[in-house]
């Protein structure tokens, strides 16, 4: 995955853009720029709003209001067949009784290009993702692999300004989605088309796309890079949606030259500051497993230093995960790489957890 592009050159733009559907409010004043040439996810659980979206991007839903931007054109009244923007289900939707190479130049042929531009495109198509060799097969043939692949090259063959991905990796296996998730990256990269991708996988979006949106009931909560959304997300629902992560409650105590919270646990200290808050504040911590250690000695720090009694073990290979039970009553999950060593920890032991001053991030909504 490349850096993405600056975010001034946005080519693709939504501005205020609703959708409803009756009472239903399915999208909600969603404003977005995409650069030329990105790769972008929409991320989100079910109903979330993003596949409608999605649909109004490609011409299948018409927003109840709001503008859409695609090269400084609004391009939200144009029908689907009026817009330079091509689709990929995730059911490929590939046609049975056609060879690949008549899957891949279908469109070309509805669009009426001469033969031997077709059959150069087709031919530049197969050679991008690698399937020369099975031009003639009929795509029972295929692997699922291999079909994501023919449905991919027919939507590239009609050199779309804008690819629209819908779960584009959903009907394949976990260790086939992993294995193909950069080789799509690397052929999308490789044609500089821009690209807007919705699925509900967090690895995907995270391994996938160049910046990501987090969206919730029609809205968008944040829009990052996946560092960004993964280190500092800007609220708890990013936070608690995005990977595992520990919340612990608060109130501020201090709101400069570091900022301290009482929890239920106990005090923490924070690294950042929190000058725009007032003392006694409500707020929330976030810390990831992995940022905390465990051990059944003391540390030798000084602060943000707890105690507990181990729950559960889960040994998963690289890293082994430790469910830790306070005695408030709240659980908190640690991961830690097994890469050095096999962890002497062991079911109910009473153990000690800690993190540094950095790892915590304060959320206020």
């Amino acid at each position: 995955m490349n850096p993405p592009p600056a975010a001034s050159q946005g080519f693709l733009t939504t501005e205020h853009l609703v959708k409803r559907f009756d009472e239903v409010l399915a999208v909600d004043d969603v404003n977005l720029s995409i650069a030329k040439g990105e790769i972008f996810a929409l991320l989100g659980s079910s109903g979330c709003g993003k596949s409608t979206l999605l649909r109004m991007l490609a011409g299948f839903e018409s927003p109840s209001s709001g503008r859409i931007l695609l090269g400084g054109q609004d391009i939200a009244a144009l029908a689907p067949y009026e817009r330079p923007i091509n689709m990929m289900f995730q059911s490929y939707a590939l046609f049975p009784h056609l060879s690949v190479w008549d899957n891949i130049a279908f469109g070309l042929r509805r669009e009426g290009l001469p033969k031997g531009e077709i059959r150069t495109r087709v031919e530049d198509m197969l050679r991008l993702v690698q399937l020369e060799k099975m031009a003639q097969r009929k795509p029972h043939q295929l692997s699922g692999g291999q079909q994501q692949r023919v449905a991919l090259a027919r939507s590239l063959a009609k050199r779309p300004q804008l690819l629209l991905l819908d779960e584009p990796l959903g009907a394949l296996d976990k260790k086939l989605r992993e294995q193909t998730q950069f080789e799509l990256v690397n052929i999308i990269e490789s044609v500089g088309v821009t690209c807007v991708m919705v699925t509900h996988d967090q690895e995907e979006a995270m391994s996938m796309a160049s910046r990501i949106a987090i969206m919730s009931h029609g809205q968008v909560l944040q829009v990052g890079t996946p560092e960004e959304i993964y280190e500092r997300p800007n609220c708890r629902f990013v936070a608690d949606f995005i990977g595992s992560v520990n919340l612990f409650e608060g109130r501020l105590q201090a709101s400069s030259g570091g900022a301290e919270v009482a929890t239920a646990s106990g005090p923490v200290r924070l690294a950042q500051t929190a000058e725009d808050l007032a003392a006694g504040a409500a707020v929330t911590l976030a810390v990831r497993p992995e940022k905390i250690g465990i051990a059944t000695q003391r540390p030798a720090q000084a602060h943000n230093v707890f105690a507990g009694r181990v729950r559960e073990i889960g040994y998963l290979g690289s890293y082994s995960s430790y469910i830790v039970d306070l005695p408030t009553g709240q659980a908190v999950r640690i991961t830690q790489s097994n890469a050095d060593h096999h962890s002497p920890i062991r079911w109910g032991d009473e153990v000690f957890f800690w993190w540094s001053d950095a790892a915590p991030v304060l959320l206020t909504r």
